[in-house]
């Protein structure tokens, strides 16, 4: 029996995006709190919001022998269409940098659309960074070196994160640490949406105007049809030149989120004076790219706006290997 386009479509997400399922989060999680390095300590489920939602809660990754008394915080928040994923996922882009003893890393889950409807989710990861910032003596984090990645709905997340320092609106008043500041130094967003209502203008698997779309899903409605609650949703909607340094990494052929849609927020940030580095992936898809430049662009992105080195990144097209 052939397999029809929404069936489909969901089933290419559940692939693509690595949307966990309960029992694939809790398999992750068991992972997570198993074969640490020596050199890094693990606090899981922890809530930064106190007898909050059963998703407002982190992971922490912290040195034993850190480097310094205070150090640089890196946030992984995960994708999934906003309606799956898992915290668990950050190990692998936080932990290579916790064990070296230089950063502290962080990994958060949030509210997904089926339990709340946008903003929740900004709400939760702006009070999750508050908590983080409320907690960094405790923690050994210095509170004006916090940086964010994420991919794809995280992505999304991170960019919002790095645009909206100073909304009020975004803000909302979870948590017990009202009075710290949400906004981050340093944002690394892969393939993350930036303008739903233009997703639909490039070819790709997804009807992104559709009612049943992630991204319609994530808002309480169609999206053409919501374009007022639409825009608060765009990170391009904020850009002022005191935002956060960005480093944007997405694939040319990304069949789920155009690239369009990160060329679309490296332009305004340029536009604004904003330090923004976009990183093309020829022949790279959605994510799990194998071009091993990647990562070692990324971790001079950390060295260079969280540890003050002087790197110089430049804007590059890399080749996905073929085989």
């Amino acid at each position: 029996m052939k397999m029809s386009m929404q069936k489909y479509c969901l089933f290419t997400l559940v692939l693509v995006l690595g949307m966990a399922t309960p029992v694939a989060a809790q398999q992750a999680r068991r992972r997570n709190a198993s074969r640490l390095p020596e050199t890094v300590t693990f606090k899981q489920d922890v809530e930064y919001v106190a007898a909050g939602h059963e998703r407002q809660k982190l992971d922490l990754y912290l040195p034993k022998r850190p480097a310094g008394e205070k150090l640089p915080l890196v946030v992984f928040i995960h994708g999934g269409g906003w309606k799956n994923g898992d915290k668990a996922g950050g190990r692998r882009f936080v932990l290579p940098l916790v064990a070296k003893g230089k950063f502290v890393g962080a990994s958060i889950n949030y509210r997904l659309s089926q339990h709340a409807q946008w903003p929740a989710q900004i709400h939760d990861c702006k009070a999750a960074i508050r908590w983080l910032r409320g907690t960094a003596r405790k923690y050994g984090i210095d509170p004006e070196r916090i940086g964010v990645i994420g991919t794809s709905a995280g992505g999304h997340l991170v960019a919002m994160l790095g645009t909206t320092g100073e909304v009020k609106d975004l803000e909302g008043d979870l948590g017990n640490h009202n009075d710290q500041s949400s906004r981050v130094a340093a944002v690394v967003d892969f393939f993350g949406p930036t303008d739903f209502l233009t997703m639909n203008d490039f070819p790709g698997r997804l009807n992104h105007n559709s009612a049943d779309s992630p991204e319609s899903k994530l808002i309480g409605g169609p999206i053409q049809e919501m374009k007022k609650k639409v825009k608060t949703a765009s990170p391009l909607s904020y850009i002022s030149p005191d935002d956060a340094a960005f480093l944007i990494v997405h694939g040319s052929v990304d069949p789920l989120v155009p690239i369009d849609q990160s060329i679309q927020l490296d332009q305004a940030l340029d536009k604004a004076k904003v330090s923004s580095t976009l990183i093309q992936i020829k022949g790279g898809q959605h994510g799990r790219f194998r071009n091993s430049k990647v990562n070692t662009i990324v971790s001079d992105f950390w060295s260079q706006q969280l540890l003050n080195q002087k790197i110089h990144i430049q804007e590059v097209v890399l080749q996905e290997p073929t085989e």
